[in-house]
């Protein structure tokens, strides 16, 4: 769960796109709306569903997909050459 406003969000809550860029910045995954839609054009973004012409995004997709844009963890800097 995450806080926004301080209003927790379930997992299962939709959110706009601006209400979803900013939980994920509140969770420490600085993404702007912009490149959400910009991801939501072309791919590679967080699922979401049209409610009329409004994306809504699953707050439990959104942090899914935020959190396998991660590397794994790692020691010293050199090992980003080991990760290709």
């Amino acid at each position: 769960m995450a806080a926004i406003d301080s209003k927790i969000i379930s997992v299962d809550e939709y959110l706009t796109r601006d209400a979803t860029a900013a939980a994920l910045t509140a969770a420490g995954f600085p993404v702007k709306a912009k490149t959400l839609a910009t991801k939501a054009c072309r791919g590679g973004g967080p699922p979401y569903r049209l409610f009329g012409t409004r994306p809504l995004y699953r707050w439990g997709d959104a942090i899914e997909w935020a959190l396998s844009r991660l590397s794994a963890p790692r020691c010293t800097s050199s090992e980003a050459a080991i990760d290709g």
